[in-house]
């Protein structure tokens, strides 16, 4: 995000002749209202005040950047003003300000601190700061930022220049459609949605730009002026993402396996202005519902990922540690009685703080849900909700009750649950007037839902409980052939749509008997996700008349992807063949996952590939269920596949 893209002339008041560091907030309030930045003027005067309170945001060198992020805040902006004279803002030197720029960030996202570090790095150099000081005209201050700003950072001025477009043949500046890509997890979908829209969008002639909101944070991040000059917004994503910033624009909300499959035909979406206009609903900052038509399915589907790419990192991270006390105390040759895990001193220090982690599980799934489903409100209910789930509390024992312990299912529903309270807790309350109104998300909801939360989680732990404890028995009670055709079908599961509904339904399965002791699910599991992509790579080096060049270059790399347990990387090769592809992947992987059930294969860590291969229980049997899926998989493709016959 670089500081020209959200300063605008209209928003720089060079010279401005101010006493108060009252003036000066007062100043650049309206100038971020008269700039359209700001959906509630007095809103966002309270958060910048309740920021200053908690210490004064000038940082001394005469500089000061207050700032706040709030849902008042219709679009990201950036004002600036310069007081030669100087103001007392509390300066930590002790010196008058007199450069002094204002932050208006939305509530969702981290834009403010991204925009404050760019800004004390640029203000960093004295030239910059004389400049600007000396600087008549807004023209002139804003000159004097961009050159700075492309002089410290070339390649993204590098790149702007190759991806506008010019003014030419009636075509606005700037790119014609822009994207949002996005999954629960954040690592493969999000960007091959983003690669497969742009080089589409390439080939027919449009510039499009594609924001990723992957695991590492949102990159590529959509500008206010791109957004505003672009002819429409492309929402392929299975999580929500912020929407506010879209207000009055046409934009197409659909899901992420459409952005890989079927880009030309989201493209022209935009372009045949079939996209409808969406419009910002108050506080559904995050929120796209009102785009398109998403179906009930879907909807949950995507209500439980969110709370699931939330989960994923307490379960691996905690899981992998109580994984290595188990493989410590092995090497150590400690006894298998009930100390074992925590028998040596390093392996009782990783139990322990794994199991820390590992007790996070439920509580963040079901918090996350039910932000997914009432924003913010919805985090305590959820968590609450969870943690009740986890502990088995009843009105008959309030503090809990281990054969009433709901474990993964309980948090499932204390999710929805949580969510749809909150949302019904807002339309109950929503005669207070605005006065009042800001004691509902801090009071008012918090308080009622997370009682109502309790008593409803109270209610069903008993039966959830029995759910629960029958189907662990179940699992527990299999037979060796129930259990091997159990491997079989989650195995099969993960090559079906390699990301998808079922690969997440068997994924989802496999973590949560982890909390009941199933590892051997979990390790069919994930043999199941990692075979798809190596029978390819098999398949592109022994049998290369099957596949042209360009696949058997991307072949290599799902190696790579297949051993680190990526199922998505098959994914372009399933597109362009599904009915062979599929049918050999999933083939090879049940065959992985029942070998792997039949070997008594055991998995603590529900993520990994073969990183965490060392953990496994049984790593012999391991290899051989990867070793001969992958191995059936590449059969199957090699005689399933017709040649390829390149001009």
């Amino acid at each position: 995000m670089r500081i020209v893209d959200l300063l605008k002339k209209k928003s720089i008041m060079p010279g401005a002749k101010l006493s108060t560091k009252a003036d000066a907030i007062d100043l650049m309030i309206r100038l971020h209202d008269e700039a359209g930045n700001l959906a509630d003027k007095e809103e966002y005067r309270k958060g910048i005040l309740a920021r200053e309170e908690e210490g004064t945001t000038a940082v001394g060198e005469g500089i000061a950047i207050p700032h706040a992020k709030s849902a008042a805040v219709k679009q990201a902006g950036l004002v600036a003003i310069t007081v030669p004279e100087g103001i007392d803002y509390q300066a930590p030197d002790g010196k008058p300000s007199k450069i002094l720029f204002m932050i208006a960030a939305p509530e969702d996202g981290d834009l403010h601190l991204e925009v404050l570090s760019r800004l004390m790095t640029l203000l960093m150099d004295m030239e910059l700061r004389e400049e600007l000081l000396k600087a008549q005209t807004p023209e002139a201050f804003l000159e004097a930022i961009d050159r700075k700003e492309k002089e410290r950072y070339p390649e993204e001025a590098e790149a702007a220049g190759e991806k506008q477009e010019s003014e030419k043949d009636g075509k606005k500046e700037g790119y014609r459609i822009l994207a949002v890509t996005a999954c629960p997890t954040g690592i493969a979908h999000t960007y091959m949605a983003a690669e497969a829209l742009e080089k589409k969008a390439r080939e027919m002639g449009y510039s499009l730009k594609a924001e990723t909101n992957g695991s590492g944070g949102a990159k590529n991040v959509l500008t206010p002026e791109e957004i505003e000059a672009a002819d429409g917004i492309i929402i392929a994503a299975d999580k929500n993402v912020e929407m506010v910033r879209f207000d009055g624009k046409r934009v197409y909300k659909t899901n992420v396996s459409a952005g890989i499959n079927k880009p030309e035909e989201l493209i022209k979406k935009i372009i045949d202005k079939e996209a409808p206009v969406f419009h910002y609903e108050g506080a559904k900052t995050t929120n796209a519902d009102s785009v398109g038509k998403e179906g009930i399915g879907h909807q949950i589907y995507k209500h439980l990922m969110n709370g699931v790419s939330y989960m994923l990192p307490f379960v691996i991270g905690g899981g992998i540690m109580i994984a290595l006390a188990f493989l410590i105390d092995t090497i150590a040759g400690a006894p298998r009685n009930s100390d074992f895990g925590t028998y040596t001193a390093a392996a009782a220090f990783f139990k322990s703080i794994g199991n820390v982690a590992f007790n996070f599980m439920m509580p963040v799934l079901a918090g996350y849900i039910a932000r997914s489903i009432a924003d913010r409100p919805g985090l305590a209910v959820g968590f609450v909700g969870g943690s009740i789930a986890t502990l088995g509390c009843t009105f008959a024992n309030v503090t809990g009750d281990a054969s009433a312990v709901s474990g993964f299912l309980g948090a499932l529903i204390a999710g929805f649950v949580g969510g749809f309270i909150v949302l019904l807790l807002k339309k109950v309350f929503s005669f207070l007037p605005d006065s009042l109104e800001s004691m509902l998300p801090v009071l008012i909801l918090p308080l009622l839902g997370i009682t109502l939360m309790g008593a409803f989680m109270c209610f069903i732990n008993p039966a959830v409980g029995a759910i629960n404890t029958a189907i662990t028995n179940g699992l527990n009670s299999m037979g060796s052939a129930s259990q091997i055709l159990l491997g079989c079908l989650l195995g099969g599961m993960m090559a079906i749509d390699m990301g998808g509904p079922f690969n997440k339904a068997a994924y989802v399965f496999g973590t949560a008997a982890i909390a009941s002791g199933g590892f051997n699910i979990m390790a069919s599991v994930m043999i199941g996700g990692m075979v798809p992509p190596i029978a390819i790579a098999l398949a592109t080096t022994f049998f290369k008349n099957k596949f042209t060049a360009e696949e058997r270059k991307a072949g290599v790399v799902n190696y790579i992807m297949g051993l680190c347990f990526i199922t998505e990387g098959a994914i372009p090769f399933a597109a362009s063949d599904p009915l062979r592809v599929i049918p050999s992947c999933v083939v090879g992987s049940a065959v992985a996952g029942g070998i792997s059930m039949a070997m008594g294969c055991g998995l603590r860590a529900p993520h990994g590939g073969i990183f965490v291969f060392p953990v496994v229980e049984n790593v012999g049997g391991y290899l051989l269920a990867l070793v001969v899926g992958a191995v059936v998989g590449m059969v199957l493709l090699a005689i399933l596949k017709k040649n390829k016959t390149e001009r």
